[in-house]
């Protein structure tokens, strides 16, 4: 195998490859990047046996071939060439090493064979339809914050995309929860999306989703099945398995009755929230709000560190009410605001609380409160 290719895109397939790989695995196999020259371009493939990523980048193939190489060497080879260089990548099979060149610079890496490398099965995607950059980006960003970190409650390790009943007909909606706060954003459904079935999306493959959605004019093509979930660009197909379990019935705790209207600048309020909270205690981030007419006073109590309080104009026009929140949580869901107004809806200082953005109600966020 033999072929040239210029360094940024052989630099943006790598790290696409590399981020894939466990850093800690038993497999010596798993830590390499699958390297296919064939025609004018070469695919590098990368799995974890969970997430496989196939990164195809145009080159000229002198000599088609494959093989397997460490993805972070290879990856950190190819950040230090300099900026514009021309690399060419030779497998000597006799050697069983590949060299790489570029100007004055020449590495040889040890390979492992190509047949050990495991290929993810395909699947039959029941559901197959294409969504824009930004509206995928857009459900999974705003809702990613809330995924749980615990590894005993595993069905919440992740993000529920699936098909639901919206305001004006059925909407695509992601949702993530960790039992302390959710985010339910919704965007309109794509055709073909009709028969999807609901799937878990993990919380790393939502993180390497994210590095296919910044171009803003790329359609991304989605195929579902029960157990398989695929986003594919032109030049970059992410296959990976979707979390086994089911997702909680996640309505029965998005609250119907608040009528406490509190409306407030979403971005004066998320600093507001962080100057109050540095006096904070690690433990417990308590922030108190206290609600009057059309004011809101923030304020921090601790023992340990002292106290802080800040007070905000806001429109409020319902009768007094003390509630607290984790200032973390808070925090989170002001950050995810794009409007200028957030949109609390309380009930009583016990109760989970609803925030959403302006009048849309196409991002719902609840938090629930903590004693202060």
């Amino acid at each position: 195998m033999k072929f040239s290719i210029e360094r940024a895109v052989l630099l943006k397939a790598v790290a696409h490859a590399q981020s894939v790989v466990e850093r800690r695995n038993t497999i010596p196999i798993l830590a390499n990047v699958l390297i296919e020259a064939l025609g004018d371009e070469v695919h590098f493939r990368a799995t974890d046996l969970d997430i496989e990523i196939v990164d195809k980048a145009p080159a000229k193939v002198d000599r088609a071939g494959a093989t397997t190489v460490s993805a972070v060497t290879l990856n950190e080879i190819v950040r230090k060439l300099p900026d514009g260089a021309l690399v060419t990548l030779t497998e000597e099979s006799a050697t069983g090493r590949l060299t790489i060149e570029a100007g004055r610079s020449n590495f040889s890496l040890a390979t492992l064979p190509k047949e050990d490398f495991p290929v993810m099965a395909s699947s039959d995607y029941a559901a197959n339809f294409s969504a824009k950059a930004p509206v995928l980006r857009r459900l999974f960003d705003k809702s990613k914050f809330a995924i749980s970190t615990e590894e005993t409650r595993y069905y919440l390790n992740g993000v529920y995309m699936h098909v639901a009943d919206g305001e004006n007909g059925k909407v695509l909606r992601c949702v993530a929860t960790d039992g302390h706060r959710l985010a339910r954003i919704d965007a309109e459904l794509p055709m073909g999306a009709e028969n999807m079935a609901g799937v878990i999306v993990p919380r790393k493959t939502v993180g390497e989703l994210r590095k296919l959605l910044d171009d803003d004019d790329m359609k991304i093509a989605v195929s579902v099945s029960e157990t398989k979930i695929r986003f594919a660009t032109p030049d970059i197909t992410l296959t990976s398995k979707v979390i086994d379990g089911t997702f909680p019935d996640y309505t029965r705790v998005i609250p119907q009755g608040n009528t406490r209207r509190l409306e407030v600048d979403a971005s004066e309020f998320a600093r507001a929230v962080d100057r109050v909270a540095t006096v904070s205690s690690e433990r417990s981030r308590a922030v108190k709000l206290s609600l009057d007419e059309d004011r809101l006073i923030l304020s921090v109590n601790s023992p340990d560190s002292g106290a802080a309080e800040e007070e905000l104009a806001v429109a409020y026009s319902d009768e007094r009410l003390e509630i607290g929140f984790n200032a973390k949580y808070l925090l989170e869901i002001a950050s995810q605001v794009d409007r200028e107004n957030a949109v609390f809806m309380f009930n009583s200082s016990g109760d989970p609380t609803l925030m959403r953005e302006g009048n849309d109600m196409s991002a719902i966020y609840v938090v629930m409160p903590m004693r202060v």
